[in-house]
Protein backbone atom coordinates (compact mmCIF):
# COMPACT_ATOMS: atom_id res chain seq x y z
CA UNK A 1 0.00 0.00 0.00
CA UNK A 2 1.60 3.64 -0.85
CA UNK A 3 1.52 6.29 1.45
CA UNK A 4 -1.01 8.20 0.01
CA UNK A 5 -3.94 7.92 -2.54
CA UNK A 6 -4.26 10.13 -5.90
CA UNK A 7 -7.12 10.65 -7.89
CA UNK A 8 -10.20 11.98 -9.07
CA UNK A 9 -13.03 12.37 -6.73
CA UNK A 10 -16.63 11.86 -7.42
CA UNK A 11 -19.20 12.75 -5.45
CA UNK A 12 -21.68 9.94 -3.32
CA UNK A 13 -24.13 12.05 -1.63
CA UNK A 14 -26.70 9.48 -0.55
CA UNK A 15 -26.81 8.49 3.45
CA UNK A 16 -26.57 4.92 4.40
CA UNK A 17 -25.63 3.48 0.87
CA UNK A 18 -25.49 -0.38 2.39
CA UNK A 19 -23.40 -3.52 1.18
CA UNK A 20 -26.18 -4.96 -0.71
CA UNK A 21 -26.12 -1.48 -2.92
CA UNK A 22 -22.90 -1.29 -3.32
CA UNK A 23 -22.68 -5.21 -3.66
CA UNK A 24 -26.24 -6.50 -4.69
CA UNK A 25 -26.55 -10.15 -3.66
CA UNK A 26 -26.58 -11.95 -7.19
CA UNK A 27 -23.07 -11.24 -7.72
CA UNK A 28 -22.33 -13.06 -4.27
CA UNK A 29 -22.57 -16.89 -6.22
CA UNK A 30 -18.77 -16.30 -7.21
CA UNK A 31 -16.17 -18.44 -5.14
CA UNK A 32 -13.44 -16.21 -6.30
CA UNK A 33 -12.87 -12.05 -6.21
CA UNK A 34 -12.64 -12.07 -10.01
CA UNK A 35 -15.26 -10.08 -11.66
CA UNK A 36 -16.92 -8.29 -9.03
CA UNK A 37 -16.03 -4.64 -10.51
CA UNK A 38 -18.87 -5.35 -12.91
CA UNK A 39 -21.27 -5.76 -10.25
CA UNK A 40 -20.29 -2.70 -8.16
CA UNK A 41 -22.81 -0.54 -7.90
CA UNK A 42 -24.62 -2.56 -10.90
CA UNK A 43 -27.59 -1.47 -10.36
CA UNK A 44 -27.22 2.27 -10.33
CA UNK A 45 -24.94 2.33 -12.91
CA UNK A 46 -26.91 -0.25 -14.79
CA UNK A 47 -31.12 -0.47 -16.18
CA UNK A 48 -31.99 -4.17 -15.87
CA UNK A 49 -31.11 -4.67 -19.69
CA UNK A 50 -27.36 -3.64 -18.82
CA UNK A 51 -27.80 -0.69 -20.55
CA UNK A 52 -25.54 2.27 -19.11
CA UNK A 53 -27.31 4.53 -16.90
CA UNK A 54 -26.05 8.16 -18.06
CA UNK A 55 -27.64 10.24 -15.47
CA UNK A 56 -25.23 8.56 -12.57
CA UNK A 57 -22.44 9.83 -11.44
CA UNK A 58 -19.48 7.07 -12.06
CA UNK A 59 -20.86 6.92 -15.65
CA UNK A 60 -20.41 10.21 -16.53
CA UNK A 61 -16.98 12.53 -17.51
CA UNK A 62 -14.68 13.26 -15.68
CA UNK A 63 -16.04 11.07 -13.09
CA UNK A 64 -15.95 7.79 -14.81
CA UNK A 65 -12.30 8.01 -13.65
CA UNK A 66 -12.48 8.49 -10.59
CA UNK A 67 -10.83 6.61 -7.86
CA UNK A 68 -11.87 8.66 -4.72
CA UNK A 69 -15.49 8.41 -3.68
CA UNK A 70 -16.52 11.45 -1.08
CA UNK A 71 -19.81 9.93 0.55
CA UNK A 72 -22.89 10.59 2.57
CA UNK A 73 -23.39 9.06 6.18
CA UNK A 74 -22.58 5.75 7.38
CA UNK A 75 -22.18 4.91 4.22
CA UNK A 76 -21.21 0.58 4.23
CA UNK A 77 -23.55 -0.42 6.67
CA UNK A 78 -25.98 -3.75 6.32
CA UNK A 79 -24.70 -7.06 5.81
CA UNK A 80 -21.09 -8.22 6.30
CA UNK A 81 -19.99 -9.36 2.77
CA UNK A 82 -16.30 -8.34 2.02
CA UNK A 83 -17.26 -8.31 -1.45
CA UNK A 84 -18.34 -4.70 -1.36
CA UNK A 85 -14.67 -3.62 -0.83
CA UNK A 86 -13.12 -5.81 -3.01
CA UNK A 87 -15.55 -4.69 -5.92
CA UNK A 88 -14.62 -1.33 -5.13
CA UNK A 89 -11.11 -2.08 -5.23
CA UNK A 90 -11.51 -3.90 -8.77
CA UNK A 91 -13.42 -0.74 -9.81
CA UNK A 92 -10.51 1.19 -9.24
CA UNK A 93 -11.48 3.18 -5.78
CA UNK A 94 -9.00 3.48 -3.69
CA UNK A 95 -10.45 5.76 -0.96
CA UNK A 96 -13.37 6.83 0.27
CA UNK A 97 -13.82 9.58 2.58
CA UNK A 98 -17.04 10.41 4.77
CA UNK A 99 -17.83 11.04 8.11
CA UNK A 100 -17.89 7.98 9.25
CA UNK A 101 -18.44 3.95 8.38
CA UNK A 102 -20.33 0.76 8.99
CA UNK A 103 -18.04 -0.97 11.42
CA UNK A 104 -17.85 -4.43 9.93
CA UNK A 105 -16.68 -2.66 6.44
CA UNK A 106 -14.76 -0.42 8.32
CA UNK A 107 -12.85 -3.71 9.06
CA UNK A 108 -12.77 -5.23 5.64
CA UNK A 109 -11.28 -2.07 4.12
CA UNK A 110 -8.68 -1.97 6.24
CA UNK A 111 -7.87 -5.32 5.81
CA UNK A 112 -8.13 -4.97 1.98
CA UNK A 113 -6.21 -1.82 1.65
CA UNK A 114 -9.36 0.31 1.14
CA UNK A 115 -8.27 3.75 2.66
CA UNK A 116 -11.54 5.40 4.86
CA UNK A 117 -10.71 9.01 5.81
CA UNK A 118 -13.16 10.22 8.02
CA UNK A 119 -13.83 13.93 8.47
CA UNK A 120 -16.21 16.39 10.22
CA UNK A 121 -19.66 17.32 8.26
CA UNK A 122 -18.93 20.58 6.89
CA UNK A 123 -15.56 19.18 5.42
CA UNK A 124 -17.60 16.46 3.27
CA UNK A 125 -19.76 19.13 2.42
CA UNK A 126 -17.34 20.91 0.80
CA UNK A 127 -15.70 18.45 -0.75
CA UNK A 128 -18.97 17.15 -2.29
CA UNK A 129 -19.78 20.59 -3.43
CA UNK A 130 -16.05 20.92 -5.02
CA UNK A 131 -16.11 17.55 -6.35
CA UNK A 132 -19.32 18.06 -8.42
CA UNK A 133 -17.62 20.69 -10.54
CA UNK A 134 -17.81 19.72 -14.32
CA UNK A 135 -13.96 19.77 -13.89
CA UNK A 136 -13.58 17.48 -10.66
CA UNK A 137 -12.32 17.54 -7.97
CA UNK A 138 -8.04 15.91 -7.41
CA UNK A 139 -7.54 14.72 -4.03
CA UNK A 140 -4.59 13.26 -2.20
CA UNK A 141 -5.20 11.35 1.06
CA UNK A 142 -1.61 11.22 2.40
CA UNK A 143 -2.01 8.04 4.69
CA UNK A 144 1.39 8.99 7.02
CA UNK A 145 0.82 12.03 7.50
CA UNK A 146 -3.15 12.26 7.90
CA UNK A 147 -4.34 14.79 5.91
CA UNK A 148 -6.26 15.67 2.40
CA UNK A 149 -4.84 17.41 -0.17
CA UNK A 150 -6.78 19.75 -2.63
CA UNK A 151 -6.92 22.86 -4.30
CA UNK A 152 -3.59 24.58 -2.44
CA UNK A 153 -5.44 23.53 1.37
CA UNK A 154 -4.73 20.68 3.59
CA UNK A 155 -6.89 19.03 6.00
CA UNK A 156 -6.48 16.82 9.01
CA UNK A 157 -8.93 13.33 8.76
CA UNK A 158 -8.80 11.05 11.22
CA UNK A 159 -8.34 7.34 11.05
CA UNK A 160 -6.78 4.75 13.85
CA UNK A 161 -3.44 4.31 14.19
CA UNK A 162 -4.23 0.29 13.72
CA UNK A 163 -5.69 1.14 10.68
CA UNK A 164 -2.77 3.71 9.27
CA UNK A 165 -0.34 0.90 10.60
CA UNK A 166 -2.43 -1.58 8.63
CA UNK A 167 -2.54 0.65 5.53
CA UNK A 168 0.97 1.57 5.56
CA UNK A 169 2.40 -1.52 6.27
CA UNK A 170 0.35 -3.14 3.97
CA UNK A 171 -1.27 -5.72 6.71
CA UNK A 172 -4.30 -7.65 7.12
CA UNK A 173 -4.90 -10.13 10.49
CA UNK A 174 -3.68 -13.30 8.49
CA UNK A 175 -0.38 -11.59 8.09
CA UNK A 176 -0.37 -10.72 11.57
CA UNK A 177 -1.25 -14.17 12.73
CA UNK A 178 1.22 -16.04 10.30
CA UNK A 179 3.96 -13.62 12.30
CA UNK A 180 2.79 -15.19 15.60
CA UNK A 181 3.20 -18.93 14.07
CA UNK A 182 6.15 -19.97 16.25
CA UNK A 183 4.29 -18.64 19.51
CA UNK A 184 1.15 -20.54 18.33
CA UNK A 185 2.73 -23.66 17.42
CA UNK A 186 4.52 -23.44 20.80
CA UNK A 187 1.20 -22.81 22.53
CA UNK A 188 -0.34 -25.77 20.65
CA UNK A 189 2.46 -27.50 21.98
CA UNK A 190 2.45 -27.09 25.14
CA UNK A 191 -1.62 -27.84 25.39
CA UNK A 192 -1.39 -31.00 24.03
CA UNK A 193 1.27 -32.03 26.78
CA UNK A 194 -1.25 -30.92 29.09
CA UNK A 195 -4.29 -33.30 27.71
CA UNK A 196 -2.25 -35.69 27.30
CA UNK A 197 -0.90 -35.75 30.62
CA UNK A 198 -4.38 -35.10 32.19
CA UNK A 199 -5.22 -38.60 29.67
CA UNK A 200 -2.83 -41.07 31.08
CA UNK A 201 -3.16 -39.68 34.93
Amino acid sequence: MPKSVSGLAAPFPPSNVDTDVIMPKRFLRTITREGLGEGTLADLRFDEERHIRPDFILNRAPWNDASILIVGDNFGCGSSREHAVWGLKQMGIGGVIGTGFAGIFFDNARKNGLALPIVPAALRDDLLALASHEDGLTITIDIAEGVLRFDNQVQPFTMDDATTTALLEDRDDTLDSLKLADQIRKYETGLTEKMRVKVIA
